[in-house]
């Protein structure tokens, strides 16, 4: 992640995450990394969908496509770089090793990514299968994930 909050800061980018199955872990990367602040403007938490339609994430897209799909991870990374004016906007959602009552439909042990450019009014998407035995490690797959997205997005 130093590379990439490095590369965030010599090319004058920011960036702002909507996380929901990593509970932050992205945020919490970037973080641990010195000068993050010059680079991350906003990181929102939203595990329930109530704060995922209130964060922007159009209730018609939960409804028709589920909380766990593509479409609502490119709807969550468009509306947290729009809320924050940030130039990278990263939208995660899916399910690590256990099944949701609430939310019934999805695959299990996918996690869908989506990191949008506003500059470029671009996403760049990926869908990944988690196997790892622990939720800590399904969650830094995604991370690691990420970073080889950025790495080749900024």
């Amino acid at each position: 992640m130093k590379d990439i909050v490095l590369l965030l800061k010599k090319k004058n980018k920011t960036i702002s995450t909507m996380e929901s199955c990593t509970g932050g872990g992205v945020a919490n990367a970037i973080t641990n990394i010195e000068g993050a602040s010059e680079v991350l403007k906003y990181s929102a938490v939203t595990y329930s969908n109530e704060f995922k339609i209130k964060m922007g994430v159009s209730s018609e897209v939960i409804d028709k496509y589920s909380v766990y799909s593509m479409e609502t991870a490119m709807e969550m990374s468009k509306a947290i770089s729009e809320f924050t004016n940030s130039s990278i906007g990263i939208g995660i959602t899916g399910k690590l090793n256990r099944v949701d009552i609430n939310n019934p439909y999805g695959e299990d042990n996918i996690v869908y990514i989506s990191v949008y450019n506003r500059e470029e009014n671009k996403y760049y998407n990926k869908e990944l299968k988690v196997d790892k035995s622990s939720r800590k490690e399904n969650k830094e797959l995604v991370i690691n994930e990420i970073i080889n997205m950025l790495k080749d997005i900024i």
